[in-house]
């Protein structure tokens, strides 16, 4: 790695059909995207943190907490934009191609500081050059089916279809909340995954995807508990 110097990006536009503002919605009394502020500044590996996004309300309150704003074009803050658009205007217009980069979606606002080191470490190290946090699925896809002309198909094999639960390989997902990845090797491949890919585990509470008011309220209630309200 040319420069072991990490850059965290929080992609964070103005427009949500899910829930509305919801990179601004109040969460523990503070804007859903200050948590990723607060965990990215307190990531003892993290270098430099910065807001992506095209509204001036956002960028004040990421200015207010700490972060570097980047004003992205009006072309990467449509509904169809891809994180990885967002990420590589960042790169460039920062100047930090060489660097670490890691991504941190606002909308995972209970990954920790911890979490995030544990995904950078490995990269450092030089012993993986992707990481990501990854969860235990709720239901095993060996227990998944396809349909083939109103037939059922197993998304697996007929193995799996029958096995226990208990017996078969832990599965994971991802969970969205930190991908890193060395910022060569981003723009190279377009990709956050590249093999060796290191896996950190968190917990489902960890996980809450915020999209819903739902969502929103079920992050609430997580937040409440941690702090004995």
């Amino acid at each position: 790695m040319a420069d072991n110097r990490v850059v965290a990006v929080i992609p964070a536009r103005r427009g949500s059909k899910g829930l509305p503002l919801k990179n601004l919605r109040s969460l523990q009394g503070v804007p859903l995207i200050v948590h990723s502020i607060r965990a990215a500044l307190a990531a003892n590996l993290v270098d430099d943190v910065v807001v992506s996004t095209e509204d001036d309300e956002i960028a004040g309150v990421a200015e207010q907490h700490g972060a570097v704003v980047v004003k992205r074009p009006d072309e990467l803050a449509t509904d169809t934009a891809q994180n990885n658009g967002v990420v590589t205007h960042v790169l460039q217009a920062r100047g930090v191609s060489d660097r670490i980069v890691v991504l941190l979606q606002p909308t995972s606002p209970l990954r920790t500081a911890a979490q995030i080191d544990a995904c950078i470490a490995p990269l450092i190290d030089g012993t993986a050059r992707s990481a990501m946090t990854v969860t235990p699925v709720d239901d095993h896809p060996g227990k998944t089916v396809v349909i083939d002309n109103g037939l059922v198909e197993p998304f697996t094999n007929d193995v799996d279809m029958e096995a226990r639960r208990q017996t078969m390989r832990e599965v994971y997902r991802q969970n969205g909340a930190v991908y890193a990845i060395g910022a060569k090797d981003f723009l190279e491949h377009d990709r956050f995954y590249l093999r060796p890919c290191h896996a950190v585990i968190v917990p489902a509470e960890d996980s809450i995807d915020i999209d819903s008011e739902m969502q929103l309220m079920l992050a609430e209630l997580v937040l409440q508990k941690r702090r004995g309200q």
